[in-house]
Formats: C-alpha cells, sequence, structure tokens
C-alpha cells in the first residue's frame, strides 16, 4: 500500500488539487477539484488528508454517508485515497475542536494544501463568513501506480 507521502507530494505538484468523489443519496457518484493536503489529525496526531469544503453538496452527502475518495496526479503518475470523514465547522462540532482550534485547523489544511497567504485575518474572515467545514479524511486505502 502507497503511504500518505505520495499523495503529498503529487498533490503539491499541482497546487494541492485533487478529484474528490462522495456518494449521493441515489448511490451515484459526485465528484468535483479541491484544494488537500497532508497533516497531523488535530486530536490522534495520526496523519491524514485534510479539505476545506464550502460546497453544499459535497457536505451533505459527507454527512450522510462519511466516506470519501481523492485521486492526485502529476504527469501519468497518480495516486487515491480512500477513506472516513470527520466533519469540523460551524454546524459540525468535533468534541476537542473549539472555533479557535477550528481556525487554525483551517489555515493548517490551506498551508499542508500548498497555500500561502499574506492576510490571514481576511482569510479566517472569509472562512467563517463561508461557514466553510474542515474534512479530515483518515485512510483506509491508498494505491497508485508508482
Amino acid at each position: 500500500m502507497t503511504d500518505l507521502a505520495t499523495f503529498a507530494r503529487l498533490s503539491l505538484a499541482d497546487h494541492g488539487l485533487v478529484v474528490i468523489s462522495t456518494t449521493r443519496a441515489d448511490g451515484s457518484i459526485q465528484s468535483s477539484l479541491v484544494n488537500a493536503g497532508v497533516l497531523d489529525h488535530p486530536l490522534t496526531g495520526e496523519p491524514i488528508v485534510g479539505t476545506v469544503l464550502a460546497g453544499r453538496h459535497k457536505v451533505r452527502n459527507l454527512r450522510a454517508r462519511p466516506r470519501v475518495t481523492l485521486t492526485t496526479h502529476s504527469g501519468w503518475e497518480w495516486t487515491t485515497v480512500e477513506g472516513t470523514v470527520e466533519l469540523v465547522g460551524p454546524d459540525d462540532p468535533l468534541e476537542g475542536v473549539d472555533a479557535e482550534r477550528l481556525r487554525v485547523l483551517l489555515r493548517e489544511i490551506f498551508i499542508a494544501a500548498g497555500g500561502e497567504h499574506d492576510d490571514w485575518d481576511g482569510y479566517d474572515k472569509a472562512m467563517a463568513d463561508e461557514g466553510r467545514v474542515a474534512t479530515l479524511i483518515t485512510p483506509t486505502r491508498v494505491y497508485s501506480n508508482g
């Protein structure tokens, strides 16, 4: 099984862009492009993949069916992470993560996905105003062609 280091390397090769796939209520797949990065879980310290979501559909799908598949690539080399999801946000509290820890966690995910910012106060305000949700993916399967 490939480790998360390969996923991190490949996702950062394309600005943290990955394809995320969730399952709709009817069983069909919903996919879109998001930024994601590898970081430590804020409570357990275990390596996970994090992404910040705003899309109502993805969040609704993950609340009902908390499993996800993420795929990234660089050229013809690719890797996929399948895993379970914990959502952390204004409507998705996680014991041990208060509002201040959520603010910092959203920054940590952004940085893990290769993001840089020069106005963190503005970033924090935008995340709060948009009700952004931290998505913590614990890998259950990681595989690649490399």
